[in-house]
């Protein structure tokens, strides 16, 4: 059994707010546990039945390429022959405090018509990364600025009402995006800068300013 002390943990990686992390079933964390529910869209009672407990913790079912670590994720990636000369943030413009799959912003691109995810890499609200299209293809992110671009996006950038936009990096997150922009910086030493989609559209996404922002200084 799932003690009260990691669902607390868990509450606070994915940007809830349970209060102190200390085992302790109280209603700051009864509160954490309802808005997760809230925003899964189950019945929002505080308790950790087998319905929120398999969604709390379903990025344990991630694939194996899944990590926390950059370069865990990274070394099993076949190196672009292209010239990589920039990275460009972008986020899944998705609520606050949900988490979506790969699995599930993939199939939104097919159903746009194109052949697979359009992102090279998705980081979720807990800190783990994703790889998605092959760092060997041409990415689907910024129209006009694919070719010689890695595209990454972080899951969230809107506010919990769906619409506005916010940088709703958790600070896993934020921690995630420079290990994984700095290893990939590592990998191809022709990259110049890093960007955010919001530079070259006029876009919202990543719903921050990138040059402003500690990825922006990384080169």
């Amino acid at each position: 059994m799932t003690t009260i002390l990691v669902i607390q943990e868990r509450l606070i990686a994915l940007g809830y707010k349970p209060g102190t992390a200390d085992g302790i079933d109280g209603p700051k964390t009864r509160e954490a546990v309802k808005a997760f529910q809230r925003d899964k869209g189950v019945t929002a009672d505080g308790k950790v039945g087998p319905v929120t407990h398999t969604l709390l913790f379903e990025t344990e079912t991630r694939s194996a390429a899944a990590s926390t670590s950059a370069a865990a994720v990274i070394e099993k990636q076949a190196k672009a022959t292209r010239k990589i000369v920039e990275i460009i943030v972008h986020c899944t413009a998705t609520p606050e405090r949900r988490d979506y799959s790969l699995e599930t912003i993939r199939k939104w691109h097919l159903e746009r018509g194109w052949n697979d995810i359009g992102y090279h890499y998705v980081v979720h609200p807990d800190g783990v990364i994703e790889a998605g299209r092959p760092e060997a293809k041409v990415g689907s992110h910024v129209a006009g600025h694919n070719s010689g671009t890695l595209g990454i996006v972080y899951v969230g950038g809107v506010a919990a009402d769906g619409k506005t936009p916010k940088d709703t990096r958790t600070a896993a997150q934020k921690a995630a995006l420079l290990d994984l922009a700095k290893a990939l910086i590592a990998k191809y030493p022709a990259i110049k800068k890093v960007t955010g989609h919001n530079q070259y559209a006029a876009k919202a996404c990543p719903s921050f300013d990138v040059r402003r922002d500690p990825l922006g200084a990384l080169v």
